[in-house]
């Protein structure tokens, strides 16, 4: 069984529903085991992420997909502290080798999220990672990639939609399908290279 795992920052969870698909789209690949991790700011003491066991579930997966909102034109600050924690596992390359994605998501169409899925690339490149891209045109009639990123995948909310007190707004339209996607395109790639180590 090859075991992936998304594992998200999300303040108002519009972030998490993405996670959710991208979770999705994994868990609908054969042969993958994905589950879904929160970032709890709770865990961050003076200015640190303090989580072992959470980054131990990390250690034992074959790929990370990483989720965050673009807050002021970058990674959210609890996903910044649970990537700047991962010093030691950089120094023993304990992720060199895993597949890794990301996603984001911001109030506008833009709000900077290249910056924010650039980050998360970087981060993953740092340990050796092999990063998995969106490969889907937005030039289709079924909005995905409608926002045309092609280093992860990105959304925004559809504040018009009017969702129910106390819960998150949803995704824009082609939003939560390219999250899908994007999961299951990720699961594939991760799939193919846990069974077939000569393939990297």
């Amino acid at each position: 069984m090859t075991r992936l795992a998304v594992v998200v920052h999300s303040d108002s969870g519009t972030t998490r529903t993405l996670a959710e698909a991208v979770r999705e789209g994994a868990a609908s690949v054969e042969g993958i085991e994905a589950t879904l991790h929160e970032v709890d700011r709770k865990r961050i003491v003076e200015g640190r992420f303090e989580d072992e066991a959470l980054l131990e579930a990390l250690d034992a997966v074959d790929a990370i997909v990483f989720g965050c909102p673009t807050f002021m034109g970058s990674m959210s600050g609890p996903m910044k502290a649970l990537l700047d924690a991962t010093l030691q596992r950089w120094y023993g390359r304990v992720w060199s080798g895993k597949v890794a994605a990301g996603f984001t998501v911001s109030s506008t169409p833009s709000g900077d999220k290249l910056s924010a899925l650039n980050g998360l690339m970087m981060n993953a490149m740092q340990h050796g990672m092999v990063w998995v891209g969106l490969d889907q045109s937005p030039l289709n009639a079924d909005h995905l990639n409608r926002l045309g990123f092609y280093v992860g995948a990105a959304a925004q909310p559809d504040y018009s939609a009017g969702a129910a007190a106390g819960e998150p707004p949803p995704l824009m339209p082609g939003d939560r399908e390219t999250g899908v996607v994007h999961g299951a395109r990720v699961a594939r790639i991760a799939h193919a290279l846990a069974t077939n180590p000569a393939a990297g």
